[in-house]
C-alpha cells in the first residue's frame, strides 16, 4: 500500500509538470484558453495531493491566462484561488485577488454591482489585517461607484468614514478635503439643507477644510442653487475647472445638482 501511495502521487507530481509545461507553452503560443485550462487541471491534481498553496498558485495563473480569452472563466478561477487563501488564513492575498476580480467586472464584464462587492470584500480583508491605506484605497473605489449609481447615502458614509482616518495623518491630510468634497456633493443632490449642514460639520471637524478651493465653490454652488441662479452655479464651476480640473466624476454629480434648479438648461457651458 505504501509503495503504491509513493507512486500514484509520484504520478500525480508528474502530471502536475507537465500540464504546467504545457500550460507555458500554450501562453508562448498565445493560446490563452488552452493555457487557462492546462493550469486549471494542475490545480486539480495539486488539490488532490493536498498541496493548497501550489493549488491556489495554478488557479491564479489560470485566471490570468483566461483574463484574455474568457473573463467569466478567469473569474471562476480567482475565485477558486480566494476560498483557498481564506481557508489558509491569508487574507491580505485573498483581498488582492478579490481586487482583480472586481477589476474585470469593471472592465471587461461592465457589472458594476458584482464589482462593488468584491471592492467590499477586499476592503473588510485588508481592514481585518490592519492594513488601512489598502482598505481605504477599495472604499473609495465603492463610494465613487455607489454615487454614480445614485446610493448616495451609502457614498457619504464612505467618504465620511475615509476623510475622518486620513485628516489626522500628516502624509494623507491633504487628500480629506477632496473625501469631505465629494461627500458635500452627494448631500447636494439628496437635499441642498444637508449640504449646508454637511459642509459646516467637516469645516468643524477638518478647519484646513474651510480655506480650500472645493470648500470655498460649494458655498458659492449652495448660493446660486438658493437663488435658483444656474448661471452663478455655473460660473463658480467654470472659475474652480480653470485652475483644478474637474474629472467626469465631478461633473457627473455638478450636472445632477444644476439640473435642480428650475429652468436649467442642463449643462455646465
Amino acid at each position: 500500500t505504501v509503495s503504491f501511495l509513493f507512486f500514484f502521487f509520484f504520478f500525480l507530481e508528474e502530471a502536475c509538470e507537465m500540464y504546467c509545461r504545457a500550460a507555458n507553452m500554450f501562453k508562448m503560443a498565445k493560446n490563452w484558453s488552452a493555457a487557462g485550462s492546462a493550469f486549471c487541471k494542475a490545480a486539480r491534481l495539486h488539490m488532490q495531493m493536498q498541496n493548497k498553496h501550489d493549488c491556489a498558485t495554478s488557479f491564479i495563473d489560470a485566471g490570468n491566462a483566461y483574463k484574455k480569452s474568457d473573463p467569466n472563466e478567469a473569474i471562476k478561477c480567482l475565485n477558486a484561488a480566494v476560498d483557498i487563501y481564506t481557508d489558509m488564513g491569508r487574507f491580505t492575498i485573498a483581498a488582492k485577488h478579490h481586487i482583480s476580480i472586481a477589476e474585470i467586472y469593471e472592465s471587461e464584464l461592465v457589472d458594476i454591482e458584482k464589482a462593488i462587492a468584491h471592492y467590499e470584500q477586499a476592503a473588510d480583508y485588508y481592514k481585518g489585517e490592519e492594513s488601512n491605506s489598502s482598505a481605504n484605497k477599495c472604499l473609495l473605489k465603492v463610494g465613487a461607484y455607489c454615487a454614480q449609481l445614485e446610493q448616495y447615502q451609502k457614498a457619504i458614509e464612505i467618504y465620511e468614514q475615509v476623510g475622518a482616518t486620513t485628516m489626522d495623518n500628516p502624509l494623507l491630510k491633504y487628500s480629506a478635503k477632496e473625501y469631505f468634497f465629494k461627500a458635500s456633493l452627494c448631500h447636494f443632490i439628496v437635499d441642498e439643507l444637508n449640504a449646508k449642514i454637511a459642509v459646516e460639520k467637516y469645516e468643524e471637524m477638518f478647519p484646513a477644510f474651510s480655506d480650500s478651493r472645493e470648500c470655498k465653490l460649494l458655498k458659492k454652488l449652495l448660493e446660486a442653487h438658493e437663488e435658483q441662479n444656474s448661471e452663478a452655479f455655473t460660473e463658480a464651476v467654470k472659475e474652480f475647472d480653470s485652475i483644478s480640473r474637474l474629472d467626469q466624476w465631478h461633473t457627473t454629480l455638478l450636472l445632477r445638482i444644476k439640473k435642480t434648479i428650475q429652468g436649467d438648461e442642463g449643462d455646465l457651458k
